[in-house]
């Protein structure tokens, strides 16, 4: 690529705690000859910290990653660096993690499996300020309703997913065992489960936590 066109082309930046993803999709993007790859970032508080340092015009970015999580993730680069609009892309869809992308300030939302040539179309809408959405994904999101959990529900409902007793997810939030347990039963009746642990995964379906 010539300097002329690496001045002119949209700069991204590609987030992915999979070494081997961040890699192809960085190979199939440089394909394209107005895209270029400034930086990786293997989780979400690196995708930040890469944002603030190059100020891409795109950040692709995962939902799910250790430790800062792609939606969180969104919502300081957002912050950090208004000039960066961020497409989510990703092996979860779910219309939970939709909606919370999108309010956390994405432009974009598409699944891992979109063809290489539609996922660069939609690098450069996102761009140029539209926003692009997984058709499918869109349409189920219209049908599924906004997350019913509260804050507090989720986080007790998240840490409850490996099996912990509510007097250990207490100790672990700063609350009585009792009031945990209150959230629980609240979350498990919003979620029309049995139990806390159908609770939990009807709630990771729907990417409420």
């Amino acid at each position: 690529m010539s300097e002329a066109n690496e001045d002119a082309a949209i700069r991204l930046v590609i987030a992915d705690d999979q070494a081997l993803v961040r890699g192809a999709l960085g190979a199939l993007l440089e394909l394209e000859g107005d895209l270029t790859v400034v930086g990786m970032a293997s989780d979400g508080a690196e995708a930040v910290r890469r944002a603030e340092e190059l100020q891409p015009d795109v950040c692709l970015m995962d939902i799910q990653m250790p430790g800062t999580d792609g939606v969180e993730a969104t919502r300081r680069i957002r912050a950090a660096s208004p000039g960066t609009r961020v497409l989510i892309v990703t092996t979860f869809a779910r219309p939970g993690y939709l909606r919370a992308a999108l309010d956390a300030g994405a432009s974009g939302f598409l699944v891992k499996d979109t063809p290489a040539e539609q996922l660069a179309e939609a690098v450069r809408r996102v761009h140029a300020g539209l926003r692009v959405l997984d058709p499918v994904l869109a349409a189920d999101s219209l049908f599924d309703g906004a997350n019913p959990l509260s804050d507090r529900e989720r986080q007790v409902l998240r840490l409850a997913s490996d099996g912990r007793p509510a007097a250990a997810i207490a100790a672990e939030v700063f609350l009585s065992a009792g009031t945990v347990r209150n959230h629980l039963s609240s979350a498990i009746g919003k979620t029309g489960a049995a139990n806390r642990t159908q609770a939990v995964r009807i709630a990771q379906d729907k990417g409420w936590i």
